[in-house]
């Protein structure tokens, strides 16, 4: 398991590297007017619903299901299975590319009612959306791939997907000249870049043998189970997609630059959640799925420990940065070109109110497959529409006085309620239970992550001295610097800590052949 958690976060990491090239070029070549405000709101509406009927509800039904079929009724009746759904996903997102394609105006209305005031940006953003929604169509197909490969055991093809979307976008901006304006070429790279991720998933399936192919749908057992779990799944993540829908709404009425603030700082923000909280639930999820399906409990539960006790201790660099240097991260990151000090003093503020829940986020996946795993999506569903009506509220009581920020700190308590839920009722039922392993990571995390907040608040000023010696480089040498004394200490005191309460690193190790076909064994706490 940890070899696939290596590999997945590898391939994920290089996905935030060429994202951040991405984000560095969109804000040098479109700033954070007008073009950036309305590409924005392109780019998210395909992805809303991808986040809807895709990733999120999709992998949290199919994945248990076709790794049941997988484990009871052997790899010929789940290709079956698979191509059964496959078909029905072709059907509906043709369907809903149609009626989006008909309907664009309104959808951009009910987005961004804000854009309205300004009609050349509403009419931009419509003009976009109509170029990025068949993007929609490919990205579902390639989740249907990436949880088949998933669940067989391959990860890296998936989690390498993402990347084609950076270079293509990368690759279209870079001649733009070609389009109207570069949010065309921004939008067309994006449409572009599903083809060629479904292109590339499409050849790993049948290099691994299970590719699906078009196959009359039959209301069968396993499509009846498939389907009475998707509905509470997609319930689930239409919650969380809600809320960030509300998101969009609302900053389409801040002044312009407002949604561009939001944009760039969830861009950092995604990465410790991209490479650590949804590359953990990605391989979490179908390790605990089959050990439960091979009648171990036990070994999911000590899946989901060593999960959750790396997923802290990766995560709590990240959390401390955001709360100590945010401006210093969006200035090196993105001044440059339209990108001004003013506007990542802007995205500074929505970071560092981003980052008061980042360890609910990164582990709400791992907390959600106590329940996944076993079929159950409904208690999912229960606890993502209480947080995401407590979420929503608070973004209405927050925006005025505190603009894109509360928006931001809202979508963080948000995620605490969320995640506090789902532990709660996983303690209740039995299908959570920290042990010594998981409290002993933690604490030494905590520790550590204490010394590298001295050294990111104590140190700042020799950073800034140190790196006035390459002035055209200052702002990217200081975050590099106080970066790597930062890390050394953190590691430094993470071992110390993790020596003196007497934690054994092996036991993260967790590899299955010793833990997913015997609950005999004991890992060493």
């Amino acid at each position: 398991m940890i070899r696939n958690l290596i590999s997945v976060g590898g391939f994920t990491l290089l996905s935030r590297i060429t994202g951040f090239a991405r984000d560095v070029v969109l804000a040098a070549v479109l700033g954070a007017g007008m073009m950036n405000d309305a590409f924005v709101v392109a780019f998210r509406l395909p992805n809303h619903f991808r986040a809807i009927f895709g990733e999120g509800a999709f992998n949290a039904a199919f994945v248990p299901s076709y790794s049941r079929v997988l484990e009871t009724e052997g790899a010929s009746e789940a290709k079956r299975f698979s191509s059964r759904i496959f078909t029905l996903l072709l059907i509906s997102q043709i369907a809903l590319l149609a009626l989006a394609l008909a309907y664009t105006p309104f959808l951009v209305d009910l987005l961004a009612p804000g854009f309205r005031d300004d009609p050349k940006k509403f009419e931009l953003a419509v003009a976009l959306t109509r170029v990025t929604f068949p993007y929609l169509l490919f990205i579902t197909l390639v989740t249907l791939h990436s949880g088949v490969l998933n669940a067989n055991g391959k990860f890296a093809s998936a989690a390498f997907a993402p990347v084609l979307l950076n270079l293509t976008m990368i690759a279209a901006l870079a001649v733009a000249f070609l389009f109207p304006n570069a949010a065309y070429a921004a939008a067309w790279g994006v449409t572009i870049s599903g083809v060629l991720q479904f292109a590339q998933l499409e050849f790993a399936a049948r290099r691994a043998g299970v590719a699906e192919r078009p196959l009359r749908p039959r209301w069968d057992a396993d499509t009846k189970q498939f389907f009475k779990a998707l509905g509470p799944a997609v319930i689930g993540s239409a919650g969380v997609q809600i809320a960030m829908f509300v998101d969009t709404i609302i900053s389409s009425l801040l002044p312009t630059g407002g949604p561009s603030s939001i944009y760039y700082a969830d861009r950092i923000y995604q990465l410790p959640i991209g490479v650590i909280g949804i590359a953990a639930g990605t391989v979490l999820l179908p390790e605990m799925s089959r050990a439960i399906s091979g009648g171990a409990p036990d070994a999911a539960l000590r899946a989901q420990n060593r999960t959750m006790a790396l997923t802290v201790a990766l995560a709590a660099p990240f959390f401390v940065a955001f709360l100590t240097i945010p401006e210093l991260i969006m200035r090196a990151v993105f001044v440059r070109g339209r990108f001004t000090d003013a506007d990542a003093l802007a995205a500074a503020h929505v970071l560092s109110a981003y980052g008061v829940g980042l360890f609910a986020i990164v582990l709400i996946s791992s907390a959600r497959a106590s329940f996944q795993a076993r079929g159950d999506t409904t208690t999912p569903m229960i606890a993502s529409l209480t947080a995401v009506a407590l979420n929503v509220a608070l973004k209405f009581l927050l925006y005025k006085p505190f603009g894109a920020p509360g928006l931001a700190f809202a979508t963080a308590i948000g995620a605490w309620i969320n995640f506090g839920i789902l532990v709660a009722l996983a303690l209740r039922a039995g299908s959570m239970a920290p042990n010594a392993v998981f409290l002993k990571v933690a604490t030494a995390s905590l520790a550590a992550a204490a010394a590298l907040a001295g050294v990111a608040v104590f140190g700042a000023a020799t950073a800034q001295l140190l790196a006035r010696h390459v002035a055209p480089f200052a702002t990217i040498a200081e975050l590099a610097l106080l970066g790597l004394v930062g890390m050394i200490v953190y590691v430094a005191v993470f071992l110390a800590a993790a020596r003196a309460i007497g934690l054994d690193l092996s036991a993260l190790r967790g590899l299955r052949r010793r833990g997913a076909t015997t609950d005999a064994g004991k890992e060493p706490q």
